[in-house]
């Protein structure tokens, strides 16, 4: 391994793909730490120090943005409006034929389609910007926390950090994409990767401190597990094999080939997960918009949402979240795989199924099996998202847990597909790549 990773710095084009990338993610580790103009650090930093830390409901947008949005730095929004806005377009193809027919124009498509995706981000990030600054504002987003987050609250004082919000947003955007183009591996999905990483040695360094070096070490034993445990069923398909028949075209013969389509266990990847917790969000930003300031008593509906639907180790939280995740997994693949499209082009090029015609039946076969491979990867997807808090409930943890849930999932699923593409790059120039 050690070997292998030092023939890939010694690869001139490799190496400079290498450190372009190390240096876009040190720019935007920095950028996490530098305030927005307005915002007082210290104010910000005591809050933070004293403020309720059981899980609030912004904790999954702070672990995506690498703790900058609780600390109201420049990239406080992170990566969760392009991740957002990315989601909303692909959806946007089951319902606009025009966004499915760019789709399928190829590399022309994908290039409007890009460019509606950042239109998108840069609305949802002001959206977004308005919403947390109105929760600074009003105490709401570091609950428990009396010093003002925003010592000037004049009007152009707010509109001075929402621009620099979503300028910040543009600027991760922007970073993302030269390291696809430049870099190795997918941008923006390197840059949640670095996000999520930077929080594991505080959070484990937080454990081993209040809960001592025994339940440290059994943490750290159940987290490599489940270590093992995600990369088992990522790297899991099911290979349905596929033949093409020969057939003539001009003076050569193409076609004869034996081949497979590979259906992975958990086809949905993270995004049941973000779905989830986006939804069970909502409810809590609700209660805290109408939770009143003054100390007197909120409403009823108020007091029962943030008792059933805010805490995360409450049974009937992890019970709607498991099932939303199962629902999600089902409703995100059944969009993203075609099994009509799939049978329609096995068609077209003369290819089939053994033991199965083609067109409908094949099509069929593919629903019966998509169907029957999805429920196993939308149980595994809810049970390792379910790891950190049931972690609430037996060692009084917060739910950004380290090990579990989307952190893992992403971690992992990210480390592997960057691996994949340095191995691939090695190995076209004839080296012994990463991967055994």
């Amino acid at each position: 391994m050690l070997s292998a990773l030092g023939r890939a710095f010694k690869t001139p084009d490799l190496r400079n793909k290498l450190l372009f990338t190390l240096g876009i993610i040190v720019i935007y580790r920095i950028g996490v730490f530098i305030p927005a103009p307005g915002v007082s650090f210290g104010n910000v930093q005591q809050c933070m120090a004293t403020a309720s830390a059981s899980g609030g409901v912004f904790d999954m947008v702070n672990l995506f943005s690498g703790g900058a949005l609780l600390q109201l730095s420049i990239f406080a929004l992170g990566v969760m409006p392009y991740i957002t806005a990315s989601i909303i377009v692909q959806l946007l193809r089951v319902v606009i034929p025009r966004f499915q027919e760019l789709h399928e124009e190829g590399a022309q498509g994908q290039t409007k389609l890009t460019q509606y995706t950042r239109y998108l981000t840069i609305g949802l990030a002001f959206l977004n910007a308005t919403t947390i600054v109105s929760l600074a504002r009003s105490g709401s987003l570091l609950p428990g926390c009396t010093l003002p987050v925003i010592p000037d609250d004049s009007l152009i004082h707010i509109l001075l950090i929402i621009i620099t919000l979503v300028a910040g947003t543009g600027v991760i955007m922007w970073l993302g994409e030269q390291i696809t183009e430049k870099g190795v591996g997918n941008g923006m999905s390197l840059l949640i990767f670095t996000s999520i990483a930077s929080s594991f040695p505080t959070a484990l360094g937080d454990i081993q401190r209040t809960l001592g070096w025994g339940i440290f070490a059994g943490i750290v034993a159940i987290g490599l597990l489940t270590i093992i445990a995600v990369v088992f069923v990522e790297q899991s398909q099911r290979r349905i094999p596929v033949q093409y028949a020969k057939r003539m075209v001009g003076r050569r013969t193409i076609g004869g080939t034996t081949t497979y389509i590979p259906l992975k266990v958990n086809m949905a990847g993270v995004i049941p997960v973000i779905f989830a917790s986006s939804l069970l969000m909502l409810p809590g930003m609700l209660a805290q918009f109408n939770t009143p300031q003054d100390g007197s008593e909120p409403a009823p509906w108020v007091t029962w949402i943030s008792t059933y639907l805010v805490r995360g180790d409450h049974p009937l939280y992890m019970l709607l979240y498991f099932l939303l995740i199962i629902g999600f997994a089902y409703f995100y693949v059944s969009i993203t795989f075609n099994p009509e499209e799939v049978a329609g082009n096995m068609k077209k090029y003369g290819g089939f199924i053994p033991g199965y015609r083609a067109g409908r039946p094949t099509e069929r076969y593919l629903s019966y099996v998509l169907n029957r491979i999805t429920l196993p990867g939308a149980l595994y997807l809810g049970i390792v998202a379910l790891i950190p808090l049931v972690a609430l409930v037996l060692f009084n943890a917060n739910q950004n847990f380290p090990f579990g849930g989307t952190s893992l999932l992403i971690i992992v699923g990210v480390g592997l597909d960057t691996v994949k593409q340095i191995d691939a790059q090695l190995q076209q120039r004839h080296y012994e790549g990463l991967l055994r």
